[in-house]
Formats: structure tokens, sequence, C-alpha cells
């Protein structure tokens, strides 16, 4: 079912998730377009997530996102509810990296997350993994673990989307693009998520009415419906992109969140060892990072 529209206000929108944008000439959306994104929303009862350029935008624009209930999604320095690029103090922040900026990151991670009230971390370049690229991962975050640790025992709680999203989550958290929300872009056309625009902008759809959107739910995924590493994005673009099919995932992509998933469980257990933390939440131990290693058990 879906619950939320994104609409990007600019074709130099900050890039909030895996795909770059491309786009470095300024198309603002028109004023008609926005107004009919609006419109959808409210009949479709969807909310809004405002996608913002780095300039400031007319104030008759600004009216016009102001009649609906919304989140803003801004590029750094600019204040929202969530903001890319850069850390400001008990904020929400994504943070998009590429596998070598990640791993000479890890003291600057580990102040960011005594700052912030939640960090996402976005690897850009997953699929470019390779087994000494996921050792490395995974002692950043055993470094990171430690810092959110000492801070959940001073009753503050800093979430980090790599480790702390699994710790709480009993249910799959994908992203579900296509199935939950979908993306209104500049030149007024829907498409599943702005990867898509911005990879293919002759790619657009008909929102209500997408093609084989049954593909794109978890239970036609033939590996992550089995799976429990919950908070994987299952990047349906990314998918695409490195498998030719968007149910089905990489083996990177499948390692790298299986090596997140067990340094949650490690940071958990650790947690429960000096109290009662998420008693409903269980994380088993398991031998693999990559489901394909076991699909004969399935």
């Amino acid at each position: 079912m879906m619950q939320y529209l994104v609409i990007l206000l600019d074709d130099t929108s900050v890039s909030y998730c895996h795909c770059d944008n491309p786009y470095s000439v300024r198309r603002l959306i028109s004023l008609d377009d926005l107004r009919a994104g609006i419109l959808y929303a409210m009949k479709q009862n969807l909310m809004i997530q405002f996608v913002y350029p780095d300039y400031p935008l007319p104030q008759k624009y600004l009216d016009m996102i102001d009649t609906i209930d919304h989140h803003d999604i801004v590029p750094y320095p600019m204040k929202g509810d969530v903001v890319v690029g850069g850390s400001m103090d008990d904020s929400v922040c994504v943070m998009r990296m590429r596998k070598h900026e990640l791993f000479t990151s890890g003291d600057t991670i580990s102040g960011i997350l005594l700052k912030v009230r939640r960090l996402n971390i976005v690897i850009t370049d997953v699929e470019t993994f390779t087994d000494e690229d996921m050792k490395r991962h995974g002692e950043l975050l055993d470094q990171w673990a430690a810092v959110i640790k000492e801070e959940y025992l001073k009753d503050r709680m800093p979430q980090l989307n790599l480790l702390t999203d699994r710790m709480m989550l009993t249910r799959p958290n994908h992203c579900n693009a296509g199935v939950e929300n979908i993306t209104l872009a500049p030149n007024g056309k829907y498409y599943l998520c702005p990867a898509f625009y911005y990879s293919n902008p002759d790619g657009s759809i008909d929102p209500q009415n997408i093609p084989n959107q049954q593909l794109l739910r978890l239970d036609h995924g033939p590996i992550c419906r089995h799976c429990d590493a919950y908070h994987c994005r299952r990047c349906v673009w990314l998918n695409r992109k490195t498998t030719l099919e968007v149910n089905t995932p990489s083996h990177e992509q499948c390692a790298v969140a299986h090596i997140e998933r067990e340094a949650a469980r490690k940071l958990l257990a650790s947690i429960r060892d000096v109290g009662d933390f998420m008693p409903e939440v269980e994380i088993k131990l398991i031998n693999y990072n990559d489901p394909f290693e076991v699909r004969k058990e399935w």
C-alpha cells in the first residue's frame, strides 16, 4: 500500500540514496506540476517528502509546499527534517560515501554519533566490495558499536542505520520503492524512485498502474523473503543494476547487510548484558553472509 510521495523540487535536488544525481543544470518543477503532485498525495492519503536543491526556492513555491503536511530532505547546511551531506546537532543526517571515504572516516563518524539523533550512511558503491572491504567494514562497525554502547549507558540513544536499525526490527523494513512510495520528478512524471529518474528519465510510470508491481514486493523476492537482515534497504534500482532483476540483490549487497546484521547482534547482546533492552527482538547467530550459501536448506 502506498504511503509516501517523494517530490524532487529541482533537477539538482540533493541525492540521498545509492544513485548519484547526474544533473547540474537547475530545472525547478513547474507550479502546476507541484500543485498536481500535492493534490494527488491528498487524494491518495500520502505523506509527502520534498527533496530540495542547494538554493532558496521562490516564495510562491514555499507557500504551496506549506499547504500540506510534509517532510523536508535538504542538503547541508540547510535545515530540514533530514540533512544530507553533513551533520548538525541533534539532527537526522544522511551521509553518502564511496567505500574509500567510508574506510577513512571511522573516527569522524564516531564523533558525529556523539552529536546527532540519527545517522544514515549510504554506501554508494557497495557493489564493488571485495572480501577485504567487507572485513574492514566489519571492523568499523565494531568501532562504532563501542561508541553507541557508551552512549546508551548514558541514557542517550543515537541511531546508526547500519547497526541500530536491525536491533529494533521484528520485520523487514526495506525501501519498498514502487510499493510504499513513488517519486514525482521535476519533469512532472512519476518514477519508482529518484534513482530511476536519474538513470533513465524516459522510464516514467503510471502511479496507478505500475507494470509487474508484484515483482517489487517482498513476497516475490526469492531470496529476500527468507532473510532476516531486516534493516537491508533491498534497493530495487541497485538490484536491477547488478543482477538485472528488481527482486534479486547482488552478492555484495547481501554480504554487507549480513556483516551489519552480525555487528548488530553483538551490540544488542553486549547492551543486554548491562540491562533490559528490546526484549522482543532476537537476532540469531548464523554461519553465513550470503543466503545463496544455504539456499538448499530453504
